[in-house]
């Protein structure tokens, strides 16, 4: 049903049906494009804020994408209607709309472009996408291949969906000068200030081919006609009407007719996207399909191959063997894909979270170190001289707050020693301490050093009379709102996480040769611990935090919300917990959040609304922050039980991550294993016949954390001052692994082994015992050879 390509270039479904939500994804930093097996797409570009180019029958806000994004029949689309000419068959590629059943279907989601490969009567039907590096533009390729032992006479409809642009103003043509159809829509606005804001939007969509169609039809309504979109009248004439729209919903829908001999194949190409005005549209093709360079290239065959580099350049920092080759490939291939998307485009926003945009770059630490440098300095730019973050980061002139980011929390100084500690790892760059940064409003400025330190100080300051951390209307768990909006409550996991923060911050200090701050902030996580030992213990596992009145949640008598694993990881991490309350703590999770799928954010999920807490108790029971498997969470408990040394058990979890490699695992997920989701549905113990399925979404804070785990954790080559410190934390029943690590330009060939006699972990540099497992003074652009001897059984 599903495999990896031999080239691991691809993931590959064979059913349209068995997983109908099955995706993959593209992006550049002006787009991205969320395409699902059957045709269905999601898209959007920036101009600079979010809009659409392909639209849905009505007017929708301008989201993201959705959580288990629902799909129906007039879901924008892609698709290929294809028509025997003989006795008026009609299907469609991918399979959408018109569901016939195929001969042959492949879906192959791809590093740098989607395929599909479908076959019915004798027809083949190949289509690829693929993007530019940097315009807002699809590009498809269309193959038609007679594969039947007769000529055909057959038709092909390219169908993009164009959709309801705006209520003011939409309409659309086919332009021959252009040989493309172009839709016109002007933004909808009231006021008269908001001209200026819209008058130089790309407000219109077109579609290129590179050949000249037959016939078309830009009228939506025409083409359906009584039949649908299923079955659209407008096919059962020899030719399309050449229709156009006026203030109608427009479609892009060109046609071609072809006679092919058999094994004869016809190829085209066509580019979908948003302009400004027709000449963007001429000047796009004639640099696509018309000019050429020295070697005969085109424009559109230039742009697929830049493309292409683009995403190769987001490489990891290792290369795995184990023996579970499922998790080789997606570590290998597209788990440093998707935290190469993140921080390479913020997410296509222009407005971040701080949380975000700081954990995407401390993952870009280990793709391109001096982007996360750019971005943390960025960041810091713009704190307040208090030391307090906001609650985003304006990454674009004229940008503004918005949505969540009007709301304050107050977790964001927490991330920034525990980010940058992760570029510090990599490329032991201690000189960023002393970048001197402006504050917001530019009145002031200090090195980072003293930013950072301002920002442990606002932590340890804004806190109640106990020393907890307020939560004001959330902290890195958004939708918990109403847990201290009045100005008492206060946030367990943000005490714990502080607390780490403090000893993440101290080690820093101590390594830049400030032991004086790193003594001072080493007894201030002591002090916070001990404070959440006395407030916060709820004798098995860690309380959540405690409400404006006073009243303490995430506790054994709470009938819904009773546990939260993010208080338990952090306490892991920080301290916090002594080797009793680790026991007590690790079995709760293993007992109450653990199920097939990865581990719970909390249980039971919430089925009604509790005040006291917030919104977060509204979202549905096994969703999102209220009870799923939230993969973030599940990776912060999973580093911690790294941090412990529970190696069988955070491995355990870690893999539970990717869907397969069971064929049941993977339909009930309903996702290929070429990202990790944001979610997947929990609530297993309340809701069991949904528990378990993905919510597709690829946005999430998960993968830098995962990665994390892998260099920290599980094969243990973590950067050190010194150098790159070897100690691996593999699953006691691997007996071998082999990692090609780079770091800090050295090229590094480890293979770890358990070996019978041995009983302490030994560490080989080119055959040399290095005593302490660091290996140091390597050498950029030289390659090693290391040999990791680890005791057998049980590690």
């Amino acid at each position: 049903m599903i495999r990896a390509s031999q080239d691991q270039e691809y993931y590959e479904l064979s059913s349209p049906t068995a997983l109908p939500k099955a995706s993959g994804f593209l992006w550049n930093e002006q787009m991205m494009i969320h395409m699902n097996c059957r045709g269905y797409a999601v898209a959007q570009f920036m101009q600079p804020e979010p809009a659409k180019y392909s639209y849905a029958p009505n007017l929708e806000a301008k989201t993201f994408m959705q959580p288990e994004q629902p799909y129906y029949a007039h879901h924008p689309g892609r698709f290929i209607y294809v028509k025997d000419e003989e006795n008026g068959e009609v299907f469609s590629a991918p399979y959408e709309p018109v569901r016939k059943p195929l001969d042959h279907y492949t879906f192959a989601a791809g590093k740098h472009n989607i395929v599909w490969h479908i076959e019915k009567d004798g027809i083949a039907i190949e289509m690829t996408l693929s993007l530019p590096k940097d315009e807002p533009m699809e590009l498809w390729r269309v193959k038609v291949t007679n594969r039947s032992s007769v000529r055909r006479n057959i038709s092909i409809y390219p169908y993009f969906t164009v959709g309801y642009m705006s209520w003011m103003n939409q309409s659309g043509e086919y332009k021959e000068d252009l040989q493309a159809i172009v839709a016109t829509a002007v933004t909808p606005y009231q006021k008269y200030q908001d001209y200026d804001k819209i008058k130089g939007l790309k407000d219109k969509t077109f579609l290129i081919g590179d050949q000249a169609p037959l016939s078309w039809e830009v009228n939506q309504e025409a083409f359906e006609g009584e039949g649908g979109i299923g079955s659209p009248s407008a096919l059962s004439r020899e030719l399309l009407a050449k229709g156009e729209s006026r203030y109608e919903t427009p479609v892009a829908v060109l046609q071609y007719q072809l006679s092919l001999e058999p094994g004869e194949e016809r190829s085209y190409r066509f580019i979908f996207g948003p302009a400004h005005h027709e000449q963007e549209i001429a000047d796009i093709r004639q640099r696509m399909f018309l000019d050429r360079n020295a070697a005969g290239e085109d424009g559109f065959t230039i742009a697929e191959l830049q493309y292409a580099e683009y995403v190769r350049e987001g490489r990891g920092c290792i290369a795995i063997t184990t023996p579970d080759p499922d998790l080789d490939n997606m570590v290998n291939h597209w788990l440093p894909r998707q935290m190469y998307y993140h921080g390479q485009t913020n997410r296509l926003t222009t407005d971040p979270q701080t949380r975000n945009y700081l954990q995407d770059n401390m993952g870009m630490s280990y793709i391109k170190p001096q982007t996360a440098r750019g971005a943390f300095l960025t960041a810091l730019s713009q704190q307040n001289v208090s030391g307090a973050m906001p609650d985003g980061i304006i990454l674009h002139e004229g940008a503004e707050l918005k949505y969540i980011n009007q709301v304050p929390h107050t977790d964001h100084c927490v991330w920034l020693p525990i980010c940058l500690s992760t570029y510090l790892d990599e490329t032991n760059d201690y000189s960023i301490l002393e970048e001197e940064v402006p504050y917001a409003g530019g009145g002031e400025s200090g090195s980072v050093f003293e930013h950072i330190n301002r920002a442990m100080e606002w932590l340890i300051h804004d806190r109640d009379e106990r020393g907890l951390n307020y939560i004001n209307q959330g902290d890195w768990c958004d939708p918990m709102n109403m847990v201290g909006y009045k100005g008492k409550g206060v946030s367990g996991w943000l005490t714990i996480a502080t607390a780490y923060a403090f000893m993440v911050w101290a080690d820093i200090c101590a390594n830049s040769g400030r032991t004086e701050n790193a003594g001072a902030f080493r007894h201030a996580a002591e002090d916070t611990n001990a404070v959440v030992n006395r407030y916060l213990w709820d004798g098995e596992w860690y309380a959540r935090g405690i409400t404006d009145d006073n009243v303490v949640f995430g506790i054994s008598k709470d009938k819904e919300g009773r546990i939260f694993i993010n208080p338990q990881g952090w306490a892991l991490l920080s301290g916090a917990a002594d080797e009793e309350q680790k026991e007590k703590l690790m079995r709760s999770v293993r007992e109450q959040l653990e199920t097939p799928y990865g581990v719970e954010k909390l249980a039971p999920s919430y089925t009604a609304m509790r005040e006291d807490v917030g919104r977060v108790t509204q979202k549905h029971p096994g969703t999102a922050e209220n009870g799923a498997v939230y993969n973030h969470a599940a990776a912060f408990y999973i580093y911690g039980l790294y941090a412990v040394k529970e190696q069988d058990q955070a491995y355990r979890l870690l893999r539970k991550m990717i869907p397969g490699p069971d064929k049941a695992d993977i339909i009930r997920r309903g996702q290929l294993p070429v990202f990790i989701p944001n979610y997947y549905r929990g609530a297993y113990r309340q809701f069991p016949q949904t528990a378990g399925r993905s919510s597709h979404l690829f946005n999430t804070g998960t993968v830098p954390w995962v990665y994390r785990c892998l260099i920290d954790g599980l094969f243990g080559l973590q950067g050190t001052p010194q150098g790159l410190r070897v100690s691996p934390q593999l699953p006691s029943d691997w007996p071998e692994a082999r990692v090609k690590r780079s770091f800090r330009g050295a090229e590094l060939d480890i293979v770890m082994k358990r070996e019978a006699g041995v009983t302490v972990t030994g560490v080989y540099l080119d055959g040399v015992l290095v005593p302490d497992g660091i290996l140091k003074n390597l050498e950029d652009s030289k390659s090693y050879n290391v040999q990791v001897k680890l005791p057998a059984g049980n590690a």
